[in-house]
């Protein structure tokens, strides 16, 4: 059983009186979020805040933004008068739309968002996770609107990518989650919500959610910076990572300029599988990708890489892939999340036999690697890894519920 609640308008507003055909448009605001200090300062100045008052100001706005968690600039309660009005004027610190939330029998969270046209596009929509566990709370966040990698395992795989998100948009993801938990000075978290029992309630960001980050690489890097401010969200680079399919020329950089985790999507031992399951392995085969994560700045035992590997009955469970993994794997400081195949509509594969599984993780671990089996969350709201997919490209609401509801049984 799941709980869905619908926030889309039930009603039209009234519609205003067209405007005369003279009246030029409105000018777009610019978002705050995900803006670097720098870039902020820049932006009050050039809004007219004289550059003596810039620095000042950004601290000020930082605090509330990232701190207090306010999502109006009237709620700046140190900021005077004026200068929230010119904010307000030249400014926007607004958070995606909530479409939908849908909280699952286990306590995940899925929320569809909806960010507004950029130019002539669309509104687009995406969709992000939260999965609470004993002593942590994770946040799956979604870098792009669709994907160009067509991984065949995978329903995200199956929408065609419209367009990256923007720093203030991944940012955002961040904000309206911690809102909603109650992970703010002045929010309440909502009544049975399952959350960790002490500490922050999102401790734990992962690039996991719809897109390749790779992709959207700068708009990415923007976005950590902000998460990780410590002087803001503040979350440590220790608890974010960033997962890939296999940019391999990204990776190195990555490490560099970013310093956060890194986890690769690997799913299989050969390429000629892997041609298949991570189409992106016919640009980067894995011999290179393994060279690149041997490399990876700061890869330590305390800073290892994790490897994702999907379970597929009789695709890439064999002992023969376990013991090709471990050789694969040889001389990396790394883990392996195995995970169950969670299934989705129209899809050809099926998860692996539990007890084949446990053969193949217990084959991973006596070679010293440790090998957890992720534990399925959010299967009966299609949150779990592999499912997530917008509202826009999936099938009727109603349809859909129903679905959910027979892979929950």
């Amino acid at each position: 059983m799941s709980v869905s609640i619908d926030l889309t308008n039930s009603a039209q507003a009234l519609r205003p009186a067209a405007p005369a055909l003279s009246a030029a448009p409105a000018l777009a605001k610019r978002s705050l979020l995900g803006l670097s200090r720098e870039e902020m300062g820049a932006a009050l100045v050039e809004a007219g805040i004289p550059a003596k008052q810039a620095r000042m100001r950004v601290q000020q706005l930082w605090h509330w933004l990232y701190v207090r968690g306010v999502k109006d600039i009237s709620q700046m309660a140190n900021v005077s008068k004026d200068l929230r009005a010119t904010l307000d004027q030249h400014f926007e610190i607004a958070r995606p739309e909530i479409v939908e939330e849908q909280i699952s029998v286990d306590g995940t969270r899925k929320w569809l968002f909806r960010f507004p046209s950029r130019g002539a596009g669309r509104p687009v929509e995406i969709e992000t996770v939260y999965i609470p566990e004993e002593g942590r709370g994770t946040l799956c966040v979604s870098s792009q609107v669709g994907c160009t990698l067509t991984c065949t395992f995978c329903h995200t795989g199956t929408q065609r990518l419209v367009r990256n998100l923007e720093p203030s948009e991944i940012v955002g993801q961040v904000l309206t989650a911690r809102e909603r938990l109650g992970d703010f000075p002045d929010a309440a978290t909502p009544q049975g919500a399952i959350v960790p029992s002490e500490g922050r309630l999102v401790s734990n960001v992962v690039m996991m959610g719809m897109g390749e980050p790779l992709y959207n690489y700068d708009n990415v890097k923007s976005a950590l910076a902000v998460v990780s401010d410590g002087d803001g969200l503040a979350l440590s680079k220790r608890r974010i990572t960033l997962s890939t399919s296999g940019v391999v020329p990204m990776i190195p950089k990555t490490g560099e300029e970013m310093g956060v985790m890194l986890a690769i999507s690997l799913h299989a031992v050969t390429d000629e599988l892997r041609d298949v399951l991570v189409p992106i392995n016919k640009k980067y085969p894995i011999k290179e990708l393994m060279d690149a994560c041997r490399a990876y700045p700061g890869l330590s035992n305390a800073r290892r890489i994790t490897f994702e590997y999907v379970m597929l009955k009789g695709v890439n469970d064999s002992l023969a892939d376990a013991r090709e993994l471990v050789r694969l794997l040889k001389g990396i400081p790394a883990k392996i999340n195995l995970i169950p195949f969670n299934p989705w509509p129209g899809s050809p594969y099926e998860c692996s036999d539990w007890d084949q599984i446990e053969r193949f993780a217990d084959l991973v671990n006596q070679a010293g690697y440790a090998s957890p089996i992720r534990t399925p969350r959010g299967r009966d709201i299609f949150a779990a890894c592999g499912q997530l997919k917008s509202e826009s490209e999936r099938m009727k609401r109603g349809d859909r519920l129903a679905l959910e509801a027979a892979v929950a049984g």
